[in-house]
């Protein structure tokens, strides 16, 4: 039989978790769904990595906190959300009317006891199929570093977190490290199920009429397609040296970008710009994704993750 007969197959396994398909939109650039799902049927993604949340309710960081670039953005939005609570009791509910697929719960904290207390919450809601823990915020009792700068302090808070969880733990890593392997080691070594990458980069920009930052917090996470390159040559290094599922993520904006990353090692993508500048850019992926593999020879997205 030809390639081009075949059924393609977009299924992808993440720690015994099926995917209908690898996309799924970024923890911050699709809210809890619902809202998205006034545009298309957000059932066809494979999952979503819902806004981060943190133990209380977070207005976030001072506007202005988003800046255009020319093939990104960087934001500085400060985890604006209203707390593991409310999540659990106002958002989750008409997230599930609306989207049916396994859900991934992005976790914030800025300290181990905050991290412990929403995992323990968020890890007793049925459709919560994945825990995926942000580590990129600061340590408020390590000196305001981010846990995820410091082999020790990711190692801490995923031993910690495992404790009192049941669900598959997937640690999201700053590239904002010397040595992305090594924290991804630590994680691993300390009892995650798999590893997401990467979080955005640390960047600036100043507005030379007012002589000042354009985000009033000064610098902010740079994302969008400029970090692609970056993202897939980490995603290929971690994938090879830690032996766990990864979920890759950073500048992904079409069907071949998710194909590179998962040939870089990926077995799912995180799309997470690409839907700020458009809305449908998941659903394009998808629907794009059976096209892309007929033209490239490839019958299953799960015979390509680690090709390279």
């Amino acid at each position: 039989m030809e390639v081009s007969d075949m059924k393609r197959d977009l299924s992808v396994t993440l720690s015994g978790v099926t995917l209908q398909n690898p996309v799924v939109p970024a923890s911050g650039c699709f809210g809890f769904g619902y809202g998205m799902a006034e545009f298309y049927d957000i059932d066809i993604l494979g999952s979503i990595s819902f806004k981060g949340t943190t133990r209380d309710s977070r207005f976030g960081n001072p506007l202005p906190r988003v800046a255009e670039c020319a093939s990104g953005l960087i934001n500085s939005v400060g985890l604006q959300n209203p707390g593991i609570d409310m999540v659990i009791a106002e958002e989750l509910p008409k997230m599930r009317a609306v989207f049916h697929q396994p859900i991934i719960a992005n976790i914030s904290g800025f300290a181990i006891d905050e991290y412990v207390e929403c995992c323990e919450k968020i890890d007793k809601e049925e459709q919560v199929a994945i825990i995926e823990l942000n580590v990129s915020c600061p340590n408020v009792h390590g000196g305001g570093m981010s846990f995820g700068t410091c082999c020790e302090s990711v190692a801490e808070v995923v031993k910690e977190v495992k404790k009192v969880i049941t669900k598959p733990l997937y640690v999201k890593l700053t590239p904002n490290v010397t040595d992305i392997v090594s924290i991804g080691r630590s994680a691993v070594e300390a009892g995650a199920d798999g590893l997401c990458l990467i979080n955005t980069l640390l960047g600036m920009r100043i507005d030379v009429k007012t002589r000042r930052p354009v985000i009033a917090n000064r610098m902010g996470g740079f994302s969008g397609h400029a970090v692609f390159p970056v993202a897939v040559r980490m995603v290929n290094q971690v994938a090879h040296a830690c032996g766990v599922p990864v979920i890759g993520c950073g500048g992904v904006s079409s069907a071949r970008d998710v194909i590179e990353m998962m040939m870089a090692g990926a077995t799912a993508v995180e799309v997470g710009a690409a839907n700020l500048i458009n809305p449908y850019a998941c659903k394009e992926i998808v629907e794009n994704l059976p096209v892309e593999m007929e033209a490239l020879g490839i019958s299953s997205l799960s015979e390509i993750i680690g090709i390279v």
